[in-house]
């Protein structure tokens, strides 16, 4: 018996129970949990130079309120969570709060952030549990680096990979947002610390999540372009993957240490087979990184609502996700909040 379709627009009521999935099949089994919008750096493509409006301490998700949901959430199925921001070291709690999600059962938990706290936190942090971590790096140039994230901050973030690597926290993912005319001439230098460091070095194209609204498509290098200059410079092999992601992988042909991967999230979205999902700093959850429509879970948690009800508000947002975003698309509508105030 052929498998019912839905309208996702109007697909009637979410299931009650089952896997956490929508009207196309995709299971939800990754969370990304923002515990803080604050960040220490100011990056061009991300907020203006004087920051953004912050919230109050009383409005983001407390560390009881984000292990309530970690644990509901794990609860139905989720085994990958991210630690994000905003810049979540800022968060005095993180250590924590990392430590109450790396106790529950079968889990892969990572966070991401800019390194610049990493020198005092990457120990702490492997004690909480923490297994591996991701560091934003858009340049490996000290005077670059400074014009991109308003910041003289280099040697802090080469402190912390440093700092995750002697406490032991393996994978160290590198990302890089790639822009055409900013960074785009550093990919086989990042490349080439991925061989020497052993990083994993993820190469991002640009997206429209900028708070100034500034983005460009012109700016936009894709995927292939930045794999095709590696490529030229050191002789790459796929890795085999067991299941669709975001980035296509390599390793060196000649066994050097180190990994790369390209994630062409404009000119090729991996929307079909996207697991992903989110909770901001202050509890709204969205099922795509460019909703434009978001479930109030810390509305819900203040007032009192049951697991149960919870439940069934993550589900039937969830039942509702759309196909995909719509970069590529002219009706394309990009949300109103920016990266940092969404969580990476």
């Amino acid at each position: 018996m052929a498998a019912p379709t839905y309208d996702w627009r109007n697909p009637g009521p979410a299931p009650t129970e089952g896997p956490l999935a929508d009207t196309f099949g995709r299971v939800a089994g990754d969370l990304r949990i923002s515990v803080i919008d604050k960040c220490n750096l100011r990056c061009t493509y991300c907020m203006p130079a004087e920051g953004l409006p912050w919230l109050e301490k009383d409005e983001i998700l407390t560390v009881d309120e984000i292990d309530r949901l970690a644990r509901l959430f794990h609860s139905l199925g989720v085994r990958e969570f991210k630690i994000t921001g905003g810049e979540p070291t800022v968060r005095r709690e993180l250590p924590e709060i990392v430590r109450r999600v790396c106790a529950l059962e079968g889990v892969d938990v990572s966070i991401t952030t800019n390194g610049l706290l990493l020198d005092r936190l990457a120990g702490p942090l492997r004690e909480a549990g923490l297994r591996r971590v991701t560091v934003s790096c858009d340049s490996l140039l000290s005077h670059r680096y400074a014009e991109m994230t308003r910041r003289d901050a280099f040697d802090k973030v080469s402190e912390g990979l440093e700092a995750a690597r002697a406490a032991g926290l393996d994978p160290i993912k590198i990302n890089c947002v790639v822009i055409r005319g900013t960074n785009d001439d550093e990919a086989v230098d990042f490349a080439r610390l991925a061989r020497e460091g052993g990083y994993d070095v993820r190469f991002i194209e640009y997206m429209p999540l900028d708070a100034e609204k500034t983005w460009e498509r012109d700016k936009v290098v894709p995927a292939e372009e930045t794999l095709a200059a590696v490529s030229a410079a050191f002789d790459l092999v796929p890795v085999a993957q067991d299941s669709p992601q975001p980035a296509t992988s390599f390793r060196f042909a000649d066994g050097a240490p180190g990994a790369l991967g390209f994630i062409p999230s404009v000119t090729n979205p991996f929307c079909e087979s996207c697991n992903r999902m989110r909770v901001t700093a202050e509890g709204a959850f969205r099922v795509c990184l460019f909703a434009l429509e978001e479930t109030d879970l810390r509305a819900a948690l203040r007032s009192g609502a049951d697991d149960p009800a919870v439940e069934r508000m993550i589900r039937e947002a969830l039942w509702h996700k759309w196909p995909g975003h719509k970069i590529n698309h002219p009706d394309f509508v990009r949300p109103d909040r920016s990266m940092s105030m969404i969580g990476g």
